[in-house]
Order: structure tokens, then sequence, then C-alpha cells
């Protein structure tokens, strides 16, 4: 048996299969991506199964959609693999369940009704998610659905860190610092805990990707995190702004710009993107940078800048550092970014070791100096694996309940 993870979005569908043995999820024996699947969109699958990778274009027949074309291959794709596990239950990240789910839950009309009010706190995700989960819900109808919550990690954290300074009218609508990646940031530190007994401690992670954000936590519970109200607000990131003095959206509304142009700017022309005027990838602009490209400088520059500061600010919450834990698409594989930050932070009695740091990046290892105050972690992060425990979870306790109502 096993569990299927899947992430929704609006043009794309990430999935991975973990089996389960002796009631432990496993890591993946199946992962994939299906991309093209917007509108009129011509659907292209790439897998790994045992180490080999794999692609090919969807036929997507008529009267039907290419999300449509996306499960019909993935529930052959599972069924054509000899050594592939069956699923038994669909564990879907979610990214906002706000301050009322704080678990992963068995998905329902209600449930889906109640998230769907989340949606324009995080409108490049939130309603892609769901959209994914219904569609599921219909395609494997008797499989339970399971939503895991981006959140959920966050939903702990005190008071002072997740309030906004307004008035109760304002904030009792709900209007906080909710915090993301917390399925990231759930596998992160378990792998930590595992592996060092500092992963116990003041711990700062660093999820670095085309969304970025930092997270403290302490005896591995979420104390402060810098995503808030939205997944806009903090770290500079690939399409998106991070931290925005709020004065520059009134001044931007006070010069005609519409609600519309503003999200736009926000989530799809700013960070990376937006200060390069060259891309959101960061292996690009490291090519463009080596090239003499002072945009693509400017916009590393500015990248890193943030995360040292903003690792400062987390590092005073805690009153101390004892690990910093990278993670994501550039903090797995960029090592330029990790020794840069690491010798910015060199007042703290981080050090780093230059050759385990360009070693890193396949499994989770240690970079730090023999002689550094602070470990320095570099953890690949794997958010389905997270999801498919909390679906195993639910299922069995589900399982349980139902035996012990038939006996």
């Amino acid at each position: 048996m096993a569990i299927l993870a899947v992430n929704a979005g609006s043009s794309s569908l990430k999935f991975s299969l973990h089996p389960l043995a002796g009631g432990e999820v496993q890591p993946h024996v199946l992962s994939g991506n299906i991309q093209g699947l917007e509108p009129g969109g011509t659907p292209e699958m790439g897998w790994q199964h045992q180490g080999q990778k794999h692609q090919r274009t969807l036929s997507v027949p008529a009267g039907s959609s290419p999300f449509a074309a996306a499960l019909d291959a993935l529930r052959a794709l599972v069924q054509c693999l000899a050594d592939a596990p069956a699923f038994i239950a669909v564990a879907h990240r979610v990214v906002h369940g706000g301050g009322e789910f704080t678990h992963s839950v068995l998905v329902d009309d209600a449930v889906l009704a109640r998230l769907e009010r989340f949606n324009s706190l995080a409108p490049l995700h939130q309603p892609h998610n769901l959209e994914g989960i219904r569609r599921f819900r219909t395609a494997f109808a008797q499989l339970p659905q399971i939503a895991c919550f981006d959140t959920a990690f966050h939903a702990h954290m005190p008071e002072v860190d997740y309030a906004f300074a307004l008035p109760h009218e304002v904030t009792g609508q709900g209007v906080r610092r909710y915090g993301f990646h917390g399925l990231s940031y759930q596998y992160i530190m378990g792998e930590l805990q595992q592996r060092t007994i500092r992963g116990n401690g003041r711990v700062v992670m660093a999820h670095l990707g085309n969304g970025a954000s930092l997270c403290a936590a302490q005896g591995g519970v979420s104390v402060a995190t810098t995503m808030g109200f939205s997944a806009l607000d903090g770290l500079m990131m690939g399409t998106r702004s991070g931290s925005l003095d709020a004065g520059v959206l009134l001044y931007l509304l006070e010069q005609g710009w519409t609600r519309e142009r503003i999200e736009k700017l926000l989530y799809k022309q700013s960070g990376l993107l937006g200060v390069s005027g060259i891309s959101a990838d960061m292996r690009r602009l490291r090519a463009e940078a080596a090239g003499g490209s002072q945009d693509a400088a400017r916009a590393i520059a500015q990248f890193t800048h943030r995360v040292v500061r903003e690792t400062g600010a987390l590092t005073a919450c805690l009153q101390g550092m004892d690990l910093l834990a990278f993670s994501g698409g550039i903090g797995e594989n960029d090592a330029q970014l990790r020794e840069d930050v690491c010798q910015r932070l060199a007042w703290t009695g981080l050090r780093i070791d230059v050759q385990r740091n360009r070693a890193a990046g396949q499994d989770a290892c240690a970079i730090h100096a023999p002689d550094s105050r602070i470990e320095v972690w570099v953890v690949p992060t794997d958010e389905g694996r997270v999801a498919a425990r909390e679906a195993a979870a639910l299922v069995q306790d589900a399982s349980q309940e139902l035996l012990a109502v038939a006996g």
C-alpha cells in the first residue's frame, strides 16, 4: 500500500508515491511533475522511477481538459509500474488553513467550502490547491482525500509574533501573521532532530526557492517566521516582492493603479525577476552575473542581503542560534549563496567548511567547520513525504475507529 502526495498549481501538478512499510511512510518510489495544465495547454509529464527519468507529451481527448488528461495519465502510470504499490489515500498540499485548520483533515464538501474563504489570502496557490482536490475526489472517488496545510506548523506561534498592530475591528477578521512553507519546515525539523542534538535547540531554517521564507524554531516548535498574512511577506523571492512598505501601495493606488495591476506586480513581476529584469531563476542570474551583468549581480546581492537581515532578526527572537539549515531549490543547490550568507554571519561565531559546502546538496549533511559555534546544515526537503505521513496517520486512525465500532 502507498500514499499518493500531490501539489496542484495553476498549470502544473507535482506528485510522489510513498509506500507504507510496517505502518511507516517510506521515501517515494515514483515522483514527477505534469506541466501545461492551463486551459488550452499541452500537458507534458516527466517522472522518475528507479533512478531513471522519463518524459512524454499527453494527448487531450476532445471535450476533455488538460487536467483530466493528467489524472488519466497518472492513474495509468501507477497501474502499469509492476513494483508500484496501490495507493490507499491522496494527500494534498494546501497552502492556507487560516487559523481554523491547525492539523491535516479528511476532506468533505463542508471542509472545501470553509477552505474557499482563504482563496484571497493566497490567490496564486489556494484556488488551484482546492481545484486539485475536487478533481481527485472525482477521479478517485473511492479514496480518502487528505488536506495538509502549510500554515499548520506555525499555528502555535506566540501572539507577539503573529499579531499586527491594528485595531481589533481588523484583527478580529483573521488579519494576522500565519506563516507558510510549513510542510517543508516540518520535514527539515524532523531530519535535524534525528541527526543532531542541536535540532532541539534554537534553529533558523531557510526555505529558499521561487517562494522563500525563514522560520525560527525552538524545541522543534515554530516561534517566528518571515511570511505573514499572505505569501508575499518577508524575503525577496523569485517573482514576489517580499516585505514592502504599505505606503508604496497607497501611492500606487493614488496613481490610479487597480487592485489587479498591483496584485500582478507583487506576485509575478517583482523579486529576482523584477530587480534583474532578466529572470526569476537564480541559476540563470549566476550565469549572467558571471558574464558581467550588473542587473543580475544586483538582484543576487539584494536576495542575499535579505536572507542575512532576516536571519539576524530571527536570531534575536531566539536570543541566539544553535543551528542554521538551508533548504529549497536555491538553498539546497546554490553553494555560493550559502557561503556568502555564512560569511556575513561570521560575527556570530559561525564558520563554514568550504569544501563540504561545495559538495552538499544530495542528502542532508552538515557543512560547518569544526571550530564553528553554530552548526550549519543542508537538508533537501520532502514536502510530499510529510503530507503522506499526515494522510497515513489519519487513514489509520479512521480504520481503528471503524474497527472499534464494529467490535
